[in-house]
């Protein structure tokens, strides 16, 4: 009998320490067309909801009607668990940011052995998708505000 009383509360711990800690989700949140614009200046971003462990995306970043930057982007569950982003703008090789810190509407990925950025932190306020990058120490902060694309 104490064996099975033991067991039990094992187990109620086990689920317990899993309510409080659950394993982080591919945020679906995310998904969609972005844009932000500052006078001639504009933005833009896009990405595919989740699927088969990886979500899809690409930005874009102008003046007028130039392009000044463009990049392709994703957020994928490897083979451990773990989840990453991973950005290759103008198509050099992927640099990897694993995730950091995670909560509902909000999700953190950093590589402190990356020149710049170190730190990329995308989370929602309404309908609006806000978007930072910086050092691993939040200097050198950039900051983006983005709508969804077509105003919907």
């Amino acid at each position: 009998m104490k064996s099975l009383l033991l067991a039990v509360v094992a187990l109620i711990s086990a689920t317990a320490a899993l309510a409080l800690d659950p394993p982080a989700t591919l945020p679906g949140w995310l998904a969609g067309a972005w844009e932000m614009r500052e006078g001639e200046s504009w933005s833009d971003e896009y990405w595919t909801a989740p699927r088969a462990g990886v979500m899809i995306g690409a930005a874009r970043v102008g003046k007028g009607a130039t392009l000044l930057m463009w990049e392709s982007t994703r957020i994928e569950r490897k083979a451990d668990g773990s989840i990453s982003f991973f950005a290759q703008p103008r198509g050099v090789p992927a640099a990897e940011f694993p995730l950091v810190a995670h909560a509902d509407g909000m999700i953190e990925f950093a590589n402190p052995a990356h020149d710049y950025p170190q730190r990329i932190r995308y989370w929602r306020e309404g309908r609006l998708l806000k978007a930072r990058i910086s050092l691993i120490d939040g200097s050198k902060p950039m900051e983006w505000g983005y709508a969804p694309l077509g105003g919907n």
